[in-house]
């Protein structure tokens, strides 16, 4: 039943009816708006699950996926040979499988849980919730595309609403924060999209048969489906130098330089949206400047979409090239998590410690990446899943904490366990999950990236262990510093938590436990998310 249905679709532009319903309510509703919006990031929500409870991950996700041509068009070229006609085209195609089905509930549950924090915003209702609907969308789109273009769109689409909402809603320093944003975001989009293009030149092509069957159409499309096949297909003119084409000139060819040069350029694009030090600062001070419900949607969800692309675009494209840079990858993560402790060790804002905690982290997804087995690729995946939880759990409790006290300086706080007793235990239960407490989720991702690597860097394995001792410090000083200790006089009669504060608390802590006692929840979709990469990967060392 469900795969007869657009599901994929249903769930992208839910929000829409939310953005419209939003559009025809009077903008000093306060009320209104807000459960309008809640109710928008529901329906995503329930339709993922309900995509989640059905998808096999033994099967994948064929059934699920949706094709329409969208843009085609001619190009003005003579004819070669059999070629008499050249496209363009570029597909509407949606597809779900065993890497993109947990990011996306991670995503519908991020977004319901932000909504609910943003309870917190003081002013522009309407303008608010109709940028943040705008940016599900976005986020959601990222993570279904099976197109480069449309993955470009809906790429783009997430920098204008995070732009505005950094810009209008944040703190004192938002619109420097905000620009800061878009410069390094705009400048990662049009690498990417220098990449995208070459990748459509070059391996996007598809031959079609016309009616006069001497006639041949040659078809350029940004389908993924397309462009990972002739890449990997020994056959195909990508892989066939002229010596190796009748002598002929092959303009399609991809040589090892420029696979190089095209996987670079995925990893510097994708690399700062991660962020791969040293392209970080803009996060820095997003987190420190965004109002904490954006926070979680940006540290919780946006921050995955760096890797997500890195993994789909650039390891799944360039199994060979990627694999030639395993040590690189392997230092690179080594030196966000050594680079992110260690500041995160010297913050005295509560946020900042948290930014660079991202940072840290992040790296240790690079370090599953470069293992480039089944061990440690699940491990980043479930790591890049686990963060989004934890991270989006800590910032909202740093949005409440602000709400309460109108700080986050760790010397302006202390001793708040007396009278805010619920949401200590709540912050505390996030810093154990944060430092990889066994029985949390931060715990399982850590261990496989880990154990992956372990069989061929042991040593910059056994650095990057240095770096997770150091997480338990900064967490420990900076938590324990918060709730226990004398408390400001001022503090004393601070209320502890709402209800629509603690349901998205207690919401995000059971999706935490839950995946560090029960992994199967996240490991049984992403059965075979990794095979085709995985295969390639023992073609090339056999051959």
């Amino acid at each position: 039943m469900l795969a007869d249905l657009p599901i994929l679709s249903l769930i992208t532009f839910s929000p829409l009816l939310g953005i419209l319903v939003l559009l025809l309510l009077p903008k000093h509703r306060s009320r209104w708006l807000k459960v309008t919006a809640i109710t928008a990031t529901i329906i995503p929500l329930l339709l993922s699950l309900w995509l989640y409870a059905d998808y096999d991950g033994t099967k994948g996700g064929k059934s699920y996926e949706e094709k329409a041509t969208w843009i085609e068009t001619s190009l003005n070229k003579e004819a070669v040979g059999e070629v008499t006609s050249y496209t363009v085209n570029f597909q509407y195609h949606m597809g779900v499988d065993g890497l993109s089905m947990p990011l996306l509930l991670l995503t519908t549950i991020v977004g319901v849980m932000a909504a609910l924090a943003s309870v917190h915003v003081k002013k522009r209702w309407k303008s608010f919730y109709i940028w943040f609907l705008l940016l599900e969308i976005g986020m959601i789109g990222v993570f279904l595309a099976r197109d480069v273009f449309l993955f470009f769109v809906f790429f783009e689409l997430t920098l204008i609403p995070m732009f505005f909402l950094i810009g209008i809603w944040g703190f004192m320093n938002r619109e420097k924060a905000a620009n800061k944003f878009l410069l390094y975001n705009g400048i990662g989009s049009a690498i990417m999209l220098i990449a995208f293009v070459v990748l459509v030149a070059t391996a996007g092509f598809s031959v079609e048969q016309l009616s006069d069957k001497q006639q041949i159409n040659l078809s350029y499309s940004g389908s993924y489906e397309v462009i990972s096949s002739n890449l990997t297909d020994p056959g195909s003119y990508v892989n066939m130098p002229a010596d190796q084409n009748q002598g002929q000139d092959n303009p399609l060819y991809l040589s090892e330089r420029m696979r190089w040069v095209i996987f670079l350029l995925l990893l510097i694009a994708f690399g700062i949206k991660l962020p791969v030090f040293p392209f970080h600062t803009w996060m820095l001070q997003v987190h420190a400047e965004a109002p904490p419900s954006v926070v979680m949607i940006h540290s919780g969800v946006l921050l995955k979409m760096g890797a997500y692309g890195l993994l789909r675009f650039g390891i799944f494209m360039f199994p060979g090239v990627a694999q030639d840079w395993a040590v690189a990858l392997a230092i690179l993560g080594v030196i966000n998590i050594l680079y992110g402790a260690v500041l995160a060790l010297v913050q005295n804002e509560f946020k900042l410690v948290l930014a660079y905690s991202s940072i840290s982290h992040m790296g240790i997804v690079l370090l599953g990446i470069a293992s480039f087995n089944e061990v440690g690729l699940n491990g980043a995946l479930i790591q890049m899943i686990s963060h989004g939880f934890i991270s989006a759990l800590l910032f909202l409790v740093v949005g409440s904490l602000y709400e309460r006290t109108g700080s986050t300086e760790l010397k302006d706080l202390g001793g708040l366990a007396c009278s805010m007793p619920f949401m200590s235990g709540i912050l505390l239960a996030a810093g154990m999950a944060s430092l990889g407490l066994p029985g949390l989720s931060g715990f399982i991702g850590e261990f496989l990236s880990l154990l992956g690597l372990f069989g061929s860097m042991k040593v910059i394995t056994g650095i990057a262990v240095l770096g997770v001792i150091l997480t338990a410090v900064y967490v420990l000083r900076s938590i324990l510093g918060i709730t226990f200790g004398a408390m400001p006089e001022r503090f004393g009669a601070v209320r502890d938590v709402r209800l629509i504060e603690a349901v998205p608390m207690i919401t995000l802590l059971a999706f935490i436990v839950l995946i560090g006692v029960y992994p199967a929840v996240l490991t049984e979709p992403m059965k075979h998310g990794f095979d085709v990469l995985l295969q390639q990967l023992t073609e090339k060392a056999g051959r």
